[in-house]
């Protein structure tokens, strides 16, 4: 079975490092300024030629409350109205992207993040998804995949209400921890009955899946009152959940300065933590997707890992890796075909930009022959745990061993600590080095010698 995972603490401790997270191969560490709004108008060309669908990213940056540990994009504001000259700038952005795209083109996935997108009214939201309907081939039969970033407290049945009718049918819950000493640690107070709220709306309004966040490592924690949390989740039943590993890291993302590091507990209770969380979701039924994602066997992840389909973009694992990404948005990245592109993560800069009817890509990178062999070989064992030289071979037109001769030492060296299977026809990720799969894909990362690792979380 695919969801198979065996702890082996000794493996944990060896291959325990700092990497990426591969939700793109060139990673955006690699992003520079030398790539710009040309670039992507070439690529969006490409993209009209070829009628590919899209998929459709949309930031909001605004929170209410600022939660210590996060490392997103996000501007902190009571001041809803904050949210009416960023709007404007995203709409224009939407009709400046969309002239260059085929109306054929459907859009099978949408999601929208941030920050909190249940900032804006319930008025800004219907506009927002108007505009969206008058520029984009959106789907009318509830047949796309079609998401939005929740918090609780900012949610309500009317807020649940509105999505659904505006055609969401997928919601992802922030949660992180229920317990209420590590809510105060991190400022985000939230009680169980308002994500139970929230949830039962979704269920009710028929939303076709729920995803929680949970995050490990906090402040305050322990692996007794985190069992007790992901208890109280498994309750709630969501279709997916994420669990991922907090990264202590205040010189690069300031709110975290908040947090007392003396509060946060030991390396080895954070394993307990993990191990205790994969032996809870396991016995409840989960299945291990892999990248600290969870998900039942009849949601559509798990499916398609079994039938070796699943992707991997910058929305996370998906089934929709086939579509051209589009990120609308301060910050919000793109990937067309072999482009990457991001906005400006200044809201100032973003709003400016657009002002002056220019499109806000500040940074990219155009991928060459060796980076398209690597991503889809780091792509095959992050998404299916494995994989068949000859497919790449054949794609490529590359002997792989060859290709990657100067590796295989390092391959030979996992295979005899048992993370891999490794003979001359594939690669297997065994189950003791399912949790460990980004150390394995770090093995063909040809740009992580020249970067500094303090800028990627560890593995777990």
């Amino acid at each position: 079975m695919l969801d198979a995972i065996r702890w082996d603490s000794d493996l944990i401790r060896r291959y325990d490092l700092a990497g990426p997270r591969y939700t793109s191969y060139p990673t955006a560490v690699q992003f520079h300024s030398q790539v710009g709004t040309f670039d992507l108008f070439h690529a969006l060309r490409d993209s009209r030629k070829a009628l590919r669908p899209l998929s459709l990213y949309v930031h909001v940056p605004f929170c209410a409350n600022i939660c210590y540990y996060c490392a997103c994009n996000k501007v902190i504001t009571k001041d809803r109205g904050r949210a009416l000259p960023y709007l404007q700038r995203l709409e224009q952005e939407i009709q400046l992207i969309a002239c260059h795209l085929d109306p054929a083109q459907k859009v099978e996935q949408l999601h929208f993040g941030g920050g909190t997108p249940t900032f804006l009214s319930h008025d800004e939201l219907r506009q927002l998804m108007a505009h969206l309907r008058k520029h984009f081939n959106l789907l009318e039969d509830d047949s796309g995949d079609y998401g939005i970033e929740i918090d609780p407290r900012e949610a309500d049945w009317s807020t649940m209400g509105l999505l659904r009718e505006l055609g969401f049918n997928r919601v992802s819950i922030g949660l992180q921890d229920l317990d209420p000493a590590v809510q105060r640690a991190v400022n985000r107070l939230q009680s169980l009955e308002e994500t139970r709220a929230v949830i039962d709306a979704a269920r009710t309004l028929q939303f076709r899946s729920i995803n929680i966040d949970l995050i490990y490592g906090l402040p305050k924690q322990t692996p007794e009152n985190f069992a007790r949390t992901v208890e109280e989740v498994i309750s709630l039943q969501p279709d997916r959940l994420s669990v991922f590993n907090y990264a202590h890291l205040p010189e690069r993302f300031m709110p975290q300065r908040r947090i007392n590091g003396n509060e946060l507990p030991e390396p080895a209770q954070k394993l307990e933590m993990l191990e205790r969380t994969i032996e809870q979701l396991t016995a409840a039924g989960y299945r291990y997707i892999g990248m600290d994602h969870f998900a039942l066997p009849d949601d559509e992840l798990a499916i398609a890992q079994e039938e070796q389909t699943l992707q991997r973009n910058f929305q996370g694992y998906t089934t929709h890796g086939h579509c051209d990404l589009i990120g609308l948005g301060v910050s919000a990245i793109s990937q067309i075909g072999d482009l990457y592109c991001q906005n400006s993560s200044d809201l100032n800069e973003y709003q400016n930009t657009l002002a002056a009817a220019q499109l806000a890509t500040s940074r990219g990178l155009v991928c060459n022959a060796d980076d398209r062999l690597r991503r889809a070989v780091i792509q095959q064992l992050i998404c299916n745990f494995s994989l068949e030289f000859a497919a790449i071979e054949q794609q490529f037109n590359i002997d792989f061993q060859g290709y990657f001769g100067a590796l295989w030492p390092q391959l030979q060296g996992m295979a005899s600590d048992g993370l891999i299977a490794l003979d001359r026809e594939r690669i297997a990720v065994l189950p003791a080095g399912r949790l460990l799969v980004r150390s394995v894909c770090m093995v063909f990362d040809a740009y992580l010698e020249q970067q500094n690792r303090q800028r990627f979380s560890r593995v777990i």
